[in-house]
């Protein structure tokens, strides 16, 4: 039976069997050659930490309600939940009402770390094609680099503007370089993971700061004259990143809240540099909406320019994607690289090769 990398309990992943279905008229059968989970929402959800466990969030109140009694899973869906975000694989099989894509072709779509998918593939708009030439780890950064891109237009970034990125995740590091092709003038980064500040760096941001031994704002300050920088794209959902992205934000500059946070415990003081600096903050969501520039954009408009960058290399994961584990050892680097020791990776990779 083929096999798929599943979430067992709370912080502990298994490689588990699961059963094929029948192919459909309008599908394809793909198999998968890698893949890559999520860092941020879905290790929430793997730490039983989510708050879609005991809540959720109604789109007509447009704010989270509490789930009745019958619709709250009491396990959490652990033991059935197979763990993943993209994946990029090679088609095998086609339904017969299937003429967009042909057996050989190579695709991305979202769904879980499993050796095959059974996808849609009549009028798909997440069925993408990856072409020769195109990496499979630009592909699979399909999905953060969405929220990056929402960072960046949310926060009006504009050519000459000096930014700031803290957290070098996957979103992070894309924001740094998306920042640089919309014309900022410095770039900095934060994050007090060494490596992932070395990777910024070779990709092309100005500065590098560690929270952990630096006062960051004040650095910032230094760096800009002591003015600031004109735009934070804040990504961790840290309390004291965002306490040190006040410090270190320009007079009436802005900062775009991407990141998604829990419950701050302290650590975070609107009396401070917030009160007297005019700050802007805007929580900043892709997927929402309307767009804050609707008509104009939308969250499709958001994913079709994503793609095009990602397609045509102006955007490059080749580190963003770090490590890459074989499928068999998925579990254990799950575990280690996602949950536990996230010094060591940025955003986990699968090889099914």
């Amino acid at each position: 039976m083929p096999k798929q990398l599943l979430a067992a309990a709370p912080r502990k992943a298994a490689i588990g069997d699961y059963e094929e279905r029948q192919l459909q008229p309008n599908e394809v059968k793909v198999k998968v050659e890698y893949a890559s989970p999520k860092h941020g929402s879905e290790l929430a959800g793997f730490r039983g930490e989510s708050p879609h466990t005991a809540d959720y969030f109604d789109e007509e109140w447009n704010m989270f309600l509490t789930r009745e009694a019958s619709d709250k899973e009491t396990d959490g869906g652990f033991g059935r939940w197979n763990l993943g975000n993209q994946w990029v694989g090679i088609i095998t099989e086609a339904g017969a009402d299937v003429t967009e894509y042909a057996i050989g072709d190579r695709v991305c779509c979202y769904g879980g770390v499993r050796e095959t998918h059974i996808v849609n593939a009549v009028n798909n708009y997440y069925l993408k094609k990856v072409p020769a030439g195109m990496s499979w780890k630009n592909a699979v950064c399909f999905d953060p680099a969405q929220f990056a891109l929402g960072g960046i237009r949310d926060a009006h970034v504009r050519a000459g503007d000096r930014v700031a990125i803290f957290g070098l995740g996957a979103i992070g590091q894309i924001a740094a370089q998306m920042a640089k092709l919309a014309g900022a003038s410095w770039v900095a980064v934060i994050d007090p993971i060494e490596k992932r500040r070395e990777v910024a760096i070779r990709a092309g941001a100005d500065a590098a700061f560690d929270p952990v031994n630096q006062d960051v704002g004040l650095e910032l300050k230094k760096a800009t004259g002591k003015l600031g920088v004109d735009v934070i794209i804040e990504t961790s959902a840290s309390e004291f990143a965002l306490q040190s992205s006040l410090r270190g934000l320009a007079y009436g500059g802005t900062i775009a809240f991407v990141g998604w946070a829990r419950a701050f415990k302290g650590g975070l003081d609107f009396g401070r540099e917030a009160h007297f600096n005019n700050a802007k903050i805007v929580f900043s969501r892709a997927c929402s909406e309307p767009n804050p520039d609707y008509p104009r954009w939308s969250w499709r408009r958001i994913e079709d320019v994503c793609w095009d960058m990602l397609l045509k290399g102006q955007i490059n994961c080749e580190e963003v994607i770090n490590p890459v584990v074989p499928f068999l050892e998925s579990a254990e680097g799950y575990e280690q690289f996602v949950d536990q020791r996230p010094d060591l990776s940025i955003k986990l990779g699968v090889n099914f090769v």
